[in-house]
């Protein structure tokens, strides 16, 4: 029995489509980050890293200390060559988050449930963590809780330069002396707010050279 003409030709585009689908197995390869903790502002935040270096970062924090209601905060950039390939070697280096994570010692302080997670066409793995011994782990912990508080930051001033400017300069020495001691990263991520404040003449000096001097640092 023959096939007809047009049955062939869309199973065809069918099977191309598909080949095409698999010459790219890693184009969506994907390293996230999660974190819950209510004792903390913000008290929910996540970061998903594309291989690309494609970035989202989003967060939750109270509106006032009187308050339970949450303002939503999602912030998208570019992460760094550098460290896209720090998050990815990290992430093969702790087997992808198979596994378990969690350390499981006594006595240890609860500082939030954390969720690493890896995807791309294989795999499709994460695990949640107090506190891990894994040396990857820590890092990669470490490395996305400082870019949290670099996008919080930018939060802060964009905030800051709508409705209190006074405090802009206060906000920024606090951010200029956490980079001196590496705990903010992936200065670039709020580029368009230094920006604005560098060149605002409605802004105080020293908060303008401040702005100024933490563009500098900002990673490519």
């Amino acid at each position: 029995m023959s096939i007809p003409g047009r049955v062939v030709m869309a199973m065809l585009l069918v099977w191309c489509a598909g080949v095409s689908t698999q010459a790219q197995p890693n184009a969506s390869a994907t390293v996230s980050f999660v974190l819950d903790f209510p004792a903390s502002d913000p008290s929910h935040y996540s970061i998903e890293v594309s291989e690309d270096g494609k970035t989202v970062y989003a967060s939750e924090v109270n509106v006032s200390r009187e308050s339970d209601e949450k303002d939503s905060f999602r912030l998208e950039f570019v992460t760094s060559a550098a460290t896209r390939q720090k998050i990815f070697d990290l992430a093969r280096k702790a087997n992808y988050f198979q596994g378990q994570l969690e350390a499981n010692k006594k006595n240890v302080a609860q500082s939030g449930m954390k969720t690493l997670a890896y995807k791309d066409a294989q795999r499709n793995t994460s695990a949640n963590y107090n506190f891990s011994l894994i040396p990857a782990v820590q890092e990669l912990t470490t490395l996305f809780q400082n870019l949290s508080m670099t996008c919080e930051f930018g939060r802060k001033l964009e905030y800051d330069h709508h409705y209190q400017k006074l405090a802009i300069d206060e906000e920024l020495k606090r951010m200029e002396e956490m980079a001196k001691e590496n705990s903010v990263g992936e200065i670039q991520a709020i580029a368009p707010i230094l920006t604005k404040i560098a060149n605002d003449p409605s802004v105080i000096n020293g908060a303008r050279a401040r702005a100024q001097r933490l563009l500098a640092t900002r990673q490519e």
